[in-house]
C-alpha cells in the first residue's frame, strides 16, 4: 500500500480527534453538515433512513458509543456524534458548508486547497518557491478522492469507522 498523501493524513487526524459534545438521551443537538444522513443502524455503511439539513435541531433518543439515534419529526436514524453540535450553528456564517469567518472555520475547512488569490499574491511578491509549493499541494489534493478518504478511514478504523 502506498503512503497516503499529507492532506489525507491531516483529514484523518482531524476526524480522529474531533471532540463531540457530551450528549444525553432526551437532549437536543444540531446538525453540523450541509446534509446529515440518518442511518438505519450505528454503522458507517448502514442504509440511510433520511437526511437532515444544516443547523436543524434533532432530539437525541439513544446513545451507543460514538453513535446517537436522533429524530426530527417523522425522520429518525443513527448519526456519528461528531456530525452534531450541542449549540446551534450560525446559518448565516456558511457558504456551501464553508464558514465565512476565520473564528468559525473548522480544521477540516482549513485543510481545503488554497485558492487563486494565494497564487496571485505569490506572483506579486516573487515568491517562486511558495508558488511551486502551492501548485504541488493543489495537484496532490486534486488526486485525493472521497473514496480514498473513506477507504483510509475504514482501514485505520478512524472517525465513523471506529
Amino acid at each position: 500500500m502506498k503512503t497516503p498523501p499529507l492532506r489525507l493524513l491531516l483529514l484523518a487526524g482531524v476526524i480522529a480527534v474531533s471532540a463531540s459534545a457530551a450528549f444525553q438521551a432526551g437532549s437536543f443537538a444540531y446538525t453540523k453538515r450541509v446534509e446529515t444522513k440518518l442511518l438505519a443502524e450505528p454503522k458507517a455503511l448502514a442504509e440511510p433512513t433520511g437526511t437532515v439539513a444544516f443547523a436543524h435541531k434533532v432530539k437525541v433518543e439513544e446513545i451507543k458509543g460514538s453513535w446517537l439515534r436522533v429524530s426530527e419529526g417523522e425522520v429518525a436514524g443513527w448519526v456519528f456524534a461528531a456530525n452534531l453540535s450541542d449549540t446551534e450553528p450560525n446559518e448565516g456564517a456558511k457558504l456551501d458548508g464553508v464558514a465565512l469567518l476565520a473564528s468559525n472555520t473548522t480544521a477540516t475547512t482549513a485543510a481545503r486547497p488554497l485558492d487563486d488569490a494565494v497564487v496571485d499574491y505569490a506572483n506579486q511578491r516573487n515568491l517562486g518557491d511558495a508558488r511551486g509549493d502551492l501548485e504541488w499541494m493543489m495537484a496532490a489534493c486534486a488526486e485525493i478522492k472521497e473514496e480514498n478518504v473513506t477507504e483510509f478511514l475504514q482501514e485505520q478504523k478512524k472517525g465513523e469507522f471506529q
